[in-house]
């Protein structure tokens, strides 16, 4: 997104960040890109790694699932990701009480902070990962 690159490069300076940015593309901005931008400058958009996990594909093959996910936690812990987005699709909701389930392992569950259902999506996760 442009307001992300835009606020990229900002070390956490809040409010001053947001001026900084502001004045640097020396536009006026319509109010829900100026909130968007205070978001991103306030560090509200995680902008460290994000990654983004897509089930549709393998739905039907439960060992397959299993493995993906493992394999974007890991990830995620080697890369020091803030976010990783799981997208088990709407459907019956059958994959993302899987996903659910998955992450609830005691095993996993000591690699994240939390975990957020989208409320604007039902077939959205959100796993927030918390590092020092």
């Amino acid at each position: 997104m442009e307001l992300e690159a835009e606020a990229a490069g900002l070390e956490s300076t809040g409010l001053a960040g947001f001026d900084q940015v502001r004045s640097r593309v020396g536009q006026q901005r319509d109010g829900d890109q100026e909130d968007q931008l205070r978001q991103l400058c306030r560090g509200r958009d995680d902008r460290g790694v994000k990654l983004k996990l897509d089930l549709h594909d393998v739905y039907n093959r439960g060992d397959e699932i299993d493995r993906q996910l493992r394999a974007v936690i890991d990830e995620a812990v080697q890369k020091k990701a803030k976010l990783v987005e799981i997208i088990p699709g709407k459907g019956s909701g059958q994959l993302k009480k899987r996903v659910l389930r998955f992450l609830q392992q005691k095993e996993i569950k000591a690699l994240y902070h939390r975990v957020e259902k989208d409320s604007d999506n039902f077939g959205r996760v959100f796993i927030h990962f918390r590092w020092k």
